[in-house]
């Protein structure tokens, strides 16, 4: 990653010009209660545009933005907490993501339009929609996670996740495995509490004993394949890792995403790069 101004764009923007299917809109962004140890801090608000305006609309409160446009064409949302707006830096790149979002959402449903057009099919509007809440605020980092969805024509759209950290001294953006000494070292520190806790979700979910049979989910994933996300319970150091996982990486659809929460161990701290041990934390 650069130093400096971060691109933050998310899989699942990329994703928007291949996903082919639709079903109900997934769950707000995960918050650090259910992945991280503590409430989430969100400040939000939204515009609804006519059916038939190409405009978003736009609003800003307290330094957060939220923005919501319903069309023919495309469905588009987007928002972030005051806590990311208040810092200029961190502002400028989640405005760039949301406009390349958007940019990316008209020009594919513009070609999909055309397409269903041509071949006599009904066209069904796609859709985007991404919203970043704050998972934890410390001294020296703003930790965030976001959730998007996106919808291209099919059955039923995606769900993604992303997660950012802000570094407070440095001023720029990172990600929360630039932290450790390599994804290998982190993806070792956390692999056993993570797959014991992926296991007992699972296990919830399908109403019994995994299936061994069932190669595809049954087995363990990386964590860090999945999306990092770093929380706080004591508002001073990063002592949780939450691991956000979407849906098809753990289990069929029809199970949704997985959220994990594992502790700050010796391990992790050991896997962290040195000038970072200090903002981490043993989980007590």
């Amino acid at each position: 990653m650069r130093s400096g101004a971060w691109c933050l764009v998310s899989a699942a923007t990329a994703a928007l010009l291949l996903s082919g299917c639709k079903g109900e809109k997934s769950a707000p962004a995960p918050s650090e209660t259910a992945s991280a140890g503590i409430s989430a801090q969100t400040e939000s608000a939204t515009e609804t545009t006519t059916e038939t305006s190409t405009e978003a609309g736009d609003l800003v409160v307290g330094g957060g933005r939220a923005e919501k446009t319903e069309n023919d064409l495309y469905e588009f949302s987007y928002s972030y907490p005051d806590a990311a707006g208040a810092i200029p830096g961190l502002k400028a790149n989640l405005d760039q993501q949301l406009d390349t979002s958007r940019a990316d959402l008209v020009s594919s449903a513009r070609e999909g339009q055309a397409e269903a057009k041509k071949n006599d099919f009904p066209y069904h509007a796609y859709s985007y929609g991404e919203d970043w809440k704050v998972v934890t605020s410390l001294p020296g980092w703003l930790s965030l996670s976001s959730e998007s969805y996106v919808y291209s024509g099919g059955a039923h759209g995606m769900t993604a996740f992303d997660g950012l950290l802000w570094d407070r001294h440095a001023e720029t953006a990172r990600k929360p495995s630039d932290l450790f000494t390599s994804k290998e070292a982190l993806s070792k520190a956390l692999r056993t509490p993570f797959c014991a806790a992926l296991d007992k979700e699972r296990v919830k979910r399908r109403g019994g004993p995994i299936d061994k049979s069932d190669e595809m989910f049954s087995e363990c994933i990386d964590p860090v394949e999945q999306v990092v996300i770093l929380g706080s319970t004591n508002r001073q150091t990063f002592d949780r890792i939450g691991l956000l996982v979407p849906p098809y990486n753990a289990g069929p659809y029809a199970e949704g995403s997985y959220e994990v929460t594992v502790p700050v161990t010796g391990a992790v701290m050991a896997a962290l790069k040195p000038q970072y041990r200090s903002s981490f934390s043993v989980a007590k």
